[in-house]
C-alpha cells in the first residue's frame, strides 16, 4: 500500500490520465522542434544568417522554457512526465531530419514542426477542456498563440510573393 494519497483536484482519474497522454504528445513535439531548431541554429549558413541564427534562438529558448511549464502539468495531474530521446520519438508527430539542409529547407521544416505542435495543442486543449482542467487549457491556448505566431514569422521569410501581401483574409484582392 502507498503513503502516497489519492489525487483529488475535481478531475477523473480517466480524464487525468487522457489529459496527460494529450500533453505528453504536445511536450514531445515541443522537444523534437526544439531540438530541431536548435540544430538549425548551429547549422544555418547564407545570406540570411544573422537574422536567422537569432530567430532560431529566440524559438528555441522559447520552447525550452516550455516544455518544463508543460511536464510539470503531466506531473501535477498525477503521471509520470516521458523524459528520453525514444519516448519523444515514439510520441511525436515531428519526423527528425538527417544531413545538411539550406536556410530555405530549415524554414519550412520549422514552419511543419511549428504547425505539428499547434496540431497537438488543439487536441490536448480540446481534452482538457471537456474535462474542465482549466490550468491545462491555459497552458494551451498560450503554446497555440506562440507557435501560430512562429509559423506566421517563419511563413514570411518565404513568402516572398506580391499577392501574398494583398490579399485578405478571405483570400481576395484588396
Amino acid at each position: 500500500m502507498s503513503n502516497v494519497p489519492a489525487i483529488d483536484i475535481g478531475i477523473s482519474a480517466k480524464d487525468r490520465a487522457a489529459i496527460s497522454d494529450a500533453l505528453s504528445k504536445v511536450l514531445a513535439d515541443s522537444f523534437v522542434l526544439y531540438l530541431k531548431t536548435h540544430n538549425y541554429h548551429w547549422n544555418v549558413t547564407g545570406p540570411m544568417f544573422q537574422t536567422l541564427h537569432l530567430m532560431f534562438m529566440d524559438q528555441y529558448t522559447e520552447l525550452w522554457n516550455a516544455l518544463d511549464a508543460i511536464a510539470e502539468r503531466i506531473r501535477s495531474l498525477g503521471f509520470p512526465a516521458p523524459g528520453t530521446f525514444r519516448e519523444f520519438l515514439k510520441l511525436s508527430s515531428i519526423k527528425e531530419v538527417e544531413g545538411t539542409l539550406s536556410a530555405d529547407s530549415m524554414i519550412r521544416e520549422l514552419i511543419a514542426g511549428q504547425e505539428a505542435v499547434t496540431r497537438a495543442c488543439r487536441a490536448a486543449l480540446a481534452v482538457a477542456d471537456r474535462a474542465d482542467d482549466q490550468p491545462s487549457v491555459d497552458i494551451m491556448v498560450q503554446r497555440l498563440q506562440i507557435h501560430e505566431k512562429n509559423a506566421w514569422m517563419l511563413r514570411s521569410l518565404i513568402d516572398s510573393s506580391p499577392a501574398a501581401s494583398v490579399k485578405t483574409a478571405k483570400g481576395r484582392k484588396k
